[in-house]
Formats: structure tokens, sequence, C-alpha cells
């Protein structure tokens, strides 16, 4: 460890102040920071070596280390804002208001949100309301309220995520149908939009997807009524030249219960790869409500009756955009987000 000389902090200290007056930008200021006061600046090693001098020494100079160390830091903070004062008021020559300006980016919205806001609109000027539930649920709502008990096997249908043996995140909307039952009485349309999560990831299947539940219950509501309502909706979403099938299905929760077809947007039900040369795809599942999910309720099924529809947002967007990859929704590619 060097000795040090009376004066040499002070001169170490005027060094570093005329060389701080001298800098012309930041990244000087910095060079000279790390010169002086850094890790391994000339100061700090003087402030490290102080435990081998003599007492006497040691005292004087650290005190002269220390007033140097704070001199310096308050000339960098002072130089630096001086050089951010000289920026602001850099001359009105130097700025040609002639140049035409730049445009920011503007933001739009997500195909997902588009379709949602598309397919609740649709059901809102049919007289739906539209509500909404928590995404985290009980197994009473998601499960056994729907008819579907611990022993049912159409669990096997939906890999689901558990918190614990009560609470889950919901695997599909209908929930929302046996919350807004316990709360009203018929006669009620309500749509019930929401993200759903599943155990599942592939090039048509995302672990977390949205859905849209429909219900409709009223006195003497037949399945014609149905067929009806999916049919107004798929001429809106698609247009008035598609047709609509109805195959039998099978859920819990609905009987009788049906899958519900368009005719292929990409061939007009031709016959291609898409549809897989059968001319329809699959849009929706669809039926009457069951008798025990009213008696869950408390509503009697000789009095009402109702259907329920749930529907797949992403597969709506697949279909009418023309996407063959569920995860480009969720990759955040502007690429692909642009063309939206």
């Amino acid at each position: 460890m060097p000795t040090f000389k009376d004066r040499e902090v002070q001169a170490i200290q005027e060094e570093a102040l005329r060389e701080i007056r001298a800098a012309a930008n930041a990244a000087d200021l910095e060079r000279l920071r790390v010169k002086f006061l850094g890790r391994k600046g000339i100061l700090t090693l003087i402030l490290r070596g102080l435990k081998d001098l003599d007492p006497d020494l040691r005292r004087r100079v650290g005190q002269e280390a220390n007033r140097a160390k704070k001199a310096l830091e308050d000339a960098l903070d002072q130089a630096l804002a001086d050089l951010k004062a000289a920026a602001r008021r850099a001359p009105a020559e130097e700025l040609d208001v002639t140049l035409p300006g730049r445009r920011p980016p503007l933001g739009h919205l997500h195909p997902l949100t588009r379709i949602t806001q598309e397919v609740c609109d649709i059901f809102l000027h049919l007289g739906f309301e539209a509500v909404e539930g928590p995404e985290v649920e009980l197994d009473y709502y998601n499960f056994e309220a729907l008819n579907i008990p611990a022993d049912h096997p159409a669990r096997d249908m939906q890999d689901t995520f558990y918190f614990n043996e009560k609470v889950l995140l919901r695997t599909q909307t209908s929930p929302m149908q046996i919350r807004v039952m316990e709360q009203r009485r018929p006669p009620m349309r309500i749509i019930g939009p929401g993200r759903v999560y599943r155990r599942d990831s592939d090039i048509t299947h995302s672990p977390m997807f949205h859905q849209v539940e429909g219900l409709l219950v009223d006195r003497r509501v037949s399945f014609a009524d149905l067929k009806g309502v999916l049919l107004a909706f798929a001429h809106q979403m698609f247009g008035p030249e598609v047709s609509l099938r109805f195959r039998p299905s099978y859920f819990p929760f609905t009987e009788p219960s049906a899958e519900v077809d368009i005719s292929c947007v990409i061939c007009r039900g031709l016959g291609c790869r898409v549809c897989k040369i059968t001319g329809w795809l699959e849009i929706l599942g669809a039926g009457m409500v069951h008798p025990a999910v009213f008696e869950a309720v408390g509503y009697d099924p000789e009095e009402y009756t109702g259907f329920a529809f749930g529907l797949g947002v992403e597969r709506i967007a697949m279909l009418k955009y023309g996407i063959d990859d569920i995860r480009l929704f969720y990759d955040n590619d502007l690429r692909f987000l642009r063309q939206f």
C-alpha cells in the first residue's frame, strides 16, 4: 500500500474536479465515477488502505479522503444535472418543425376478444343477458350440480386442475347456469363468456381457452327453440348461406344432447381438407336442460323446460379466420396479430 504525503488526497480531488468540469457527456461522467469512486477507484483504494497507516496519518488521510469523496459525488451529480438541463434547452434552430411527425403504433383488439364480443353481441340482440362468474370454482358447481357426481365417467372427459378435493379451475362455463338459477326464477336468457382450464395442449387444444355458455329457461321451451336460436347465431356469425346440422351426442347436464355442425365455410359444403371431405364443421354442443339440473336448483322440471349450449371461442375464431393452430392466439407474434 503506498504511503501518503500531506496533500496527496487534495491533489487527487483537484484533478478529479478538473476532469469532471471537462466532461462532455454522461458516459464521460460515469467513466470518472468509476475511476475515482468505483470499487477499484483511486479514493476507494485510499480508504481501504487506511488500516495500514500510522494512527496520526490514518486519521488525517481518512478525514481528507471522506471529504474528497463527498465533494466528488456532489460534483458528479451536479454535472449530470447540468448536462440534462442543457439538453432540454436545445436552441430552437436545431429543431426542424417542418419534418412530419412519427405516428405512434396503435393497438387493437386481439382476435379472441373480437370474436367474444361478436358472439356476445349476437346473443344480446336475441334478448340474452351476459353474466360472469369465478374461474376458481367449487367442485359442486363445476360437476355435481350439473349431474356429474364424483363417480361419473363424464369426469374423465375433462382433465381438471384441482387445488384440493373441493376447489378447482373451472373446466367449463356451465357452472354459471347453476349460480344464476340459484338466484333467479324463470324466465331467463343468459350467456356466460369466460376463460376455462383443462390439462390439454396441442395444435387444436390449449390448457386455457375461452367459452361462451348459453341458457334459456321458461315454460314450454322446446328443441325447436334451440334450433332457431343457434341457426340465427350461425347466420349472423358465418353468413346466411351457412346450413346447420344436429348430431346426437351425450352431455350429463342436457337430455337430449347434440353436437352442432355448420356447412364448411371453406368449401361451402362441397368437401375439402379442412372439413375432412365431409362438408361439415363442428362448432358447439347443446341440448335440453336435464331435469336433474333443475332439481339441483329447486326448479320444477314438470313446470319449466330450457336449453343450454356451449361454444369455444377459439374454435369459432379458427373457423372464421382460417387458422389451423390454436397456439398462434397465445404466441403474441405481431406478424400474426396485425392481420386482425
